[in-house]
């Protein structure tokens, strides 16, 4: 008796293998699978503005690093002795004006750098309800903690979301056109908003992103929704997958875009990886040490092929 009903999924192409270079950005289910990606070696770049939800402000962040617009002082505000930008996540605040946009732009560098390299770009797209500053009438990408009557909250229109996402789409075709772009949903329940208004968000972000035409989709959100739909599979806030859905979805993920041939090498550095977090119950013995000299002997022979590995 089968007692769970499986979406269906193919092999796409072109698969990401280790010569391949991966730009995600969006919600935090981004840093899940970026989390696993960076776990086994892939090279990435990862959310370099911080966790974004909304797809105008994924798309005003890309169309930034594109066209090389600066920050610049009039992006920045001070909120309780930091420094931020609406357009970007609270971890990149700070209590000097100058280091903050210093860092913002070397981050927008940074991404146009990912985003001409890139050979496949993952935007995780979390929600279509946007807060929107009443004193520019520009959407943000985090209120920083703003009082909520410096806002309205509105509920983006598919409309809007798919001329968004084109607009997105075509600043990245502008510097890569070979680049494989795969959209997903993040399954991250946003019940703040309301439960119905939760699910017509994801909805409108659902029907966007299938309107767009040459772009890949990876059910992510359907995959928690229609196979693991099960509380257990969430965190103790019942809001965001736990590891073993994470586990589960990265699996998935895994069989539909990541190269077979490079599954050897996954379980050379999945092997390294677990040595490394060994605890020893005496980290002084001469057996530990040689367990120690062998992994580092493994290493600088992985590196050969892989130079660009690094582990914590």
């Amino acid at each position: 008796m089968n007692l769970q009903t499986q979406i269906p999924l193919l092999p796409e192409a072109p698969q990401i293998e280790y010569a391949s270079k991966i730009v995600l950005m969006g919600s935090c289910f981004t840093e899940n699978m970026g989390g696993k990606l960076d776990y086994f070696q892939f090279q990435n770049v990862q959310n370099p503005f911080g966790v974004i939800f909304n797809p105008v402000s994924l798309g005003l962040l890309i169309e930034r690093a594109v066209q090389e617009i600066p920050f610049s002082e009039k992006d920045l505000f001070e909120q309780q002795g930091l420094w931020q930008s609406f357009e970007a996540h609270s971890s990149l605040a700070g209590s000097i004006a100058e280091e903050v946009l210093e860092n913002l732009n070397a981050q927008r560098v940074a991404l146009k750098k990912g985003l001409v390299e890139a050979t496949h770009i993952i935007l995780t797209l979390g929600t279509s309800w946007v807060y929107r500053f009443k004193k520019t009438g520009a959407i943000v990408a985090n209120c920083h903690k703003v009082p909520q009557q410096e806002f309205t909250k509105e509920l983006l229109s598919v409309a809007d979301i798919q001329s968004s996402l084109e607009a997105l789409f075509s600043e990245i075709k502008k510097v890569n056109p070979s680049a494989t772009l795969i959209f997903t949903v993040s399954p991250v329940r946003h019940l703040k908003d309301g439960f119905v208004e939760n699910t017509q968000s994801k909805a409108h972000l659902i029907t966007a992103i299938h309107g767009l035409q040459g772009i890949k989709y990876f059910p992510a959100y359907e995959l928690m929704m229609d196979e693991l739909r099960d509380y257990r599979f969430y965190g103790e806030d019942m809001l965001h997958p736990n590891a073993i859905a994470i586990e589960y979805i990265w699996e998935k993920f895994r069989e539909v875009w990541i190269d077979p041939a490079s599954e050897k090498l996954q379980k050379e550095i999945d092997s390294l990886q677990k040595g490394l977090r060994h605890q020893p119950f005496q980290p002084d013995s001469e057996a530990h040490q040689q367990f120690q000299k062998s992994l580092q002997e493994k290493i600088e022979t992985l590196r050969e092929v892989l130079p660009w590995i690094r582990f914590n």
